[in-house]
């Protein structure tokens, strides 16, 4: 299946992965190795696969000789998938913040902006689509202390832009579960934190956003490892992806026994927390109690 022209979902990330998966499927159908493929197009078996991932970018002259070779003739499906080859180069939005962003998360900006369900579990900072500029700010200023402020604005304003992935027509569903103490830390002070937690609360009014609270007499829990999102998205040609972030880089994961393995804990992270529609009454008493005004 060839992907439809992408709207304001769609990202160059994705388009890649799309692309990928339509040329393994090709690849497969004929019955030619990776190894066979990347000898036609004078390269190797490592890049046929980082191709079929979605993991590099895509030379039109590589996909046109490929899909010669797997026997693809008909101009509309030859046209289409170089069409697609062509959108899945060009950058994304975020492409005018490289300043400030590391390779690395650039490519989670591209499966956020596609994804069709986003479920996380943050153990130290209320989630990045959910963060007010304030806090937001305080955040950015815990690993540069020593940048200026202009790279400080930059980094919250990217951090800002993030968000509208929320505001769009067709926005993904936001699943996260935060952790108590990731509530309790007073990042930015008392009134940063009394205005993020009233925001969350704000945020639960909304019909494509679900929170829940980890509280601490819930004890020892399923994602004691740390943070972690699932990305899923509303392609059937796409896998889900498990994002784990770390200081210096970023672990993406999309192997069947991992994918189940992180779908089972955050499963059980949302049987440990408190129903959903517990959480403004929670966030509310945590607010008033710890960051009254």
């Amino acid at each position: 299946m060839v992907a439809a022209e992408g709207g304001p979902a769609t990202g160059p990330t994705v388009l890649r992965m799309l692309l990928g998966a339509q040329l393994r499927r090709l690849r497969e159908a004929k019955g030619v190795t990776r190894e066979g493929a990347g000898w036609e197009i004078r390269s190797s078996e490592s890049k046929i696969s980082r191709m079929e991932l979605g993991r590099v970018g895509f030379k039109e002259r590589d996909v046109a000789d490929l899909l010669t070779f797997y026997g693809v003739t008909a101009v509309q499906e030859r046209e289409a998938l170089l069409k697609l080859a062509r959108d899945a180069n060009s950058p994304g939005w975020w492409h005018r913040y490289g300043d400030v962003l590391p390779g690395w998360f650039q490519s989670y900006l591209g499966l956020e902006a596609a994804a069709a369900l986003i479920r996380s579990y943050e153990v130290q900072f209320v989630p990045g689509l959910l963060q007010t500029p304030e806090y937001a700010r305080s955040v950015v200023l815990l690993g540069h202390r020593g940048a200026a402020v202009d790279e400080v604005d930059r980094r919250v304003e990217l951090r800002m832009q993030r968000q509208q992935v929320l505001d769009r027509a067709d926005p993904p569903q936001l699943w996260a579960v935060i952790d108590e103490a990731a509530l309790r830390r007073p990042i930015g002070g008392p009134q940063v934190m009394h205005g993020q937690l009233t925001a969350l609360i704000e945020a639960t009014r909304s019909s494509h956003v679900r929170l829940q609270i980890i509280p601490f007499d819930a004890g020892g829990h399923a994602a004691a490892g740390g943070a972690f999102t699932i990305l899923r998205f509303g392609d059937d040609d796409l896998p889900d992806i498990v994002y784990i972030e770390q200081l210096t880089s970023a672990l993406y994961l999309d192997k069947r026994e991992d994918l189940d393995y992180y779908a089972a804990a955050m499963e059980r992270l949302c049987v440990e927390a408190t129903p959903p529609e517990q959480t403004p009454e929670v966030l509310t008493r945590l607010r008033d109690e710890l960051y009254p005004q």
